[in-house]
């Protein structure tokens, strides 16, 4: 199989064992239509190991665990239970050592399909493949989504509250400190590698993810932060305006900045780039407002619009950037920025101001990256790089996702 390739099950109870180089531990999570557990029973993993319809089977360091779901036997309420791994050594990256999922007949052995992530990084666990139906008919999909943030990132993004075990104390504690309970685990860590736990707890009822998201109001990042863009815990799918602006750092002096956004596949992939020269991309779902060529003026210099909700499935990730196409450096340019507007009410969601400049011609901003559930979280960037044009920004961009 290849990433988002999916083939019908022809048996009723199917065993995905998840191998690799190294031992991994392998989870199964039950989604209902709006891509979240009932609640923390439906995190399947070796701490708990069997649910409604679902099962996991530890391999025991010589074989691969498994996760078994026995379709007739899942809840009518639940519509795909991902399978996910990462690897037990605390830290491990799958770079190098790409896992292989294998799709069998739980009962006769037969092998159904096959698929190994292509491409991986510094991803610390992966959502390796789902097993969902669709008008009655039972399916498997290949997903190959990658977390760096470990199986708590994936657990948490899903609702599940995993909590870190705590550390053995190295001297008793005082009689008048009270133990401290330990942090629970945030799903919105910096896009690099994490340490997660070697395993996850066992589920903490009542725990909080720790998300950052839009239920307070406006939020002002920082570089590398993250915002989840979900109010009143629905994700936010109307049209949202980005806009860009600057100001030159010497008075009198013009800045020609050019404003893009590039579209990407879950591979990194490039899709698309928006820009002055190319207004509309995606059949109309990212609009730009044109070129402004000197920065005058309070406000934004330049806005694209995004629909989120017609974003077509194949973007996953959309990153903004802005160039100087006359060669003219950041370090001449004041107050650069990045805001994040709802289009329909024009409040302000989230903004990133760039407070420090680089002798460069090119930036890239922020990025809006769409999650296996199907929400989109916005992460400050802040890095510049020596690119006059959205062309040069491509590659760049796609190893800042």
């Amino acid at each position: 199989m290849t990433p988002g390739s999916n083939v019908p099950l022809s048996a009723a109870r199917i065993t995905v064992d998840v191998a690799a180089p190294v031992r991994l531990d392998v989870s199964g999570l039950l989604l209902t239509g709006d891509g979240k557990v009932r609640s923390d029973d439906d995190f399947i993993f070796y701490n708990q190991p069997s649910g409604p319809g679902v099962a996991y089977r530890s391999g025991g360091g010589a074989a691969p665990d498994a996760i078994t779901v026995d379709t007739a036997a899942v809840p009518p309420d639940i519509e795909k239970i991902v399978v996910t791994a990462s690897p037990d050594a605390a830290g491990q990256t799958f770079q190098g050592i790409e896992p292989t999922a294998t799709i069998r007949d739980a009962d006769g052995g037969a092998v159904l399909a096959t698929f190994t992530p292509p491409q991986l990084g510094t991803e610390t666990a992966l959502v390796v493949v789902e097993v969902y139906r669709r008008g009655g008919q039972w399916k498997a999909r290949a997903v190959g989504q990658g977390y760096a943030n470990g199986l708590a990132g994936i657990a948490t993004d899903f609702g599940v509250t995993v909590e870190e075990p705590a550390a053995a104390p190295a001297a008793p504690p005082q009689p008048t400190a009270p133990p401290v309970a330990p942090p629970v685990a945030p799903s919105t860590a910096p896009p690099m590698p994490a340490a997660p736990p070697a395993a996850p707890a066992a589920p903490a009822p009542g725990s909080g993810s720790g998300k950052i998201n839009l239920d307070k109001g406006r939020v002002s990042l920082q570089k590398n932060q993250t915002v989840s863009l979900v109010k009143g815990g629905r994700p936010l799918l109307s049209q949202v305006r980005m806009g860009l602006g600057w100001e030159p750092a010497f008075r009198g002096a013009d800045i020609d900045l050019d404003a893009s956004v590039i579209a990407y596949g879950p591979q990194r992939n490039h899709i698309d780039s928006c820009y002055f020269g190319k207004l509309t991309i995606l059949k109309g779902a990212v609009k730009h407002s044109g070129d402004n060529l000197t920065g005058e003026g309070a406000g934004d210099d330049e806005v694209i619009v995004v629909d989120l909700g017609r974003i077509p499935q194949e973007v996953t990730g959309l990153v903004f950037t802005v160039n100087s196409f006359s060669g003219q450096k950041f370090t001449d340019v004041a107050k650069a920025y990045c805001r994040l507007v709802d289009a329909a009410t024009d409040e302000e969601l989230v903004r990133f101001d760039l407070t420090q400049a680089e002798p460069q011609t090119g930036v890239l901003m922020a990025k809006l990256i769409r999650q296996f559930s199907g929400e989109w979280e916005m992460t400050a960037i802040g890095d510049f790089v020596k690119a006059r044009t959205v062309r040069n920004m491509v590659d760049p961009g796609a190893r800042a996702l």
